[in-house]
This record gives structure tokens, sequence and C-alpha cells, in this order.
């Protein structure tokens, strides 16, 4: 499995409309409309306005400056903590707070599914 795109929690990041959309149209488009039903942006601003606001994401490997959610608290136990890439790699993985968080969504689930399939690859 390529994990360059894996984040720490495990979600994919490859195909993810927040990193995507400095750069790609369709992606753009759907983070947008999203954004601007959020309210976090006027009907009148666009990508300028994302980039300007670090509004986007680069990964768990990316500046926290453009983190989607640079406070995470995977992350930090993950990344500043134990200095991992993903928590696949740490030796209290499954921790309970991962799989606790891991319930919480299906998404959440399919993640740490990932990052038990990178544990069993060694």
């Amino acid at each position: 499995m390529d994990t360059e795109w894996i984040a720490a929690c495990g979600l994919n990041c490859e195909t993810c409309e927040i990193r995507l959309a400095p750069f790609d149209s369709e992606s753009a488009e759907a983070v947008l409309r999203w954004f601007k039903g959020q309210g976090w942006l006027n009907e009148d601003e666009g990508m300028p306005e994302v980039i300007e606001r670090k509004m986007y994401c680069t990964g768990c490997r990316g500046s926290r400056d453009t983190h989607w959610s640079a406070d995470c608290w995977i992350l930090s136990c993950c990344v500043d903590q134990h200095g991992l890439s993903n928590c696949s790699q740490c030796v209290e993985f499954p921790c309970d707070r991962l799989v606790k968080w891991s319930q919480e969504d299906e998404s959440h689930q399919e993640a740490l599914d990932t990052l038990k399939s990178l544990k069993a690859a060694g």
C-alpha cells in the first residue's frame, strides 16, 4: 500500500477534495459549495479567499498552517509526541482512544482498518 497520503489517523488524503482544491477545479467547486453552505465563505468568494485564508490541507506531513485540523489530537499524539508517520507504527496501536474515535464515523472505521492493514504488512 502506498502510504504517501495516509494521514496519521489512517484517512486516505490522496483523493481528499480539501487537499486537491487549490489545483483541481472539480474539487475546488465541491469545496466552495460546502464552505459556502457552512457559511465559511460569502457567495462572492472563491478559491483566492480559500488560499489566502489557508482553508485547505496539505496532509499530516505538510505545514500546520495548511492542515485542515492542525489541532487534531491524533496528529499531536502520533506525529508530535511520538515522532511517527501514522498510528500503525505505535507500540500502543490500536489505543483505546483511537478505537473510540473509529466508532464515531464510517470513514473513521475505514481509517482504522487501513492502519490495521499497514500494521499487518509490517
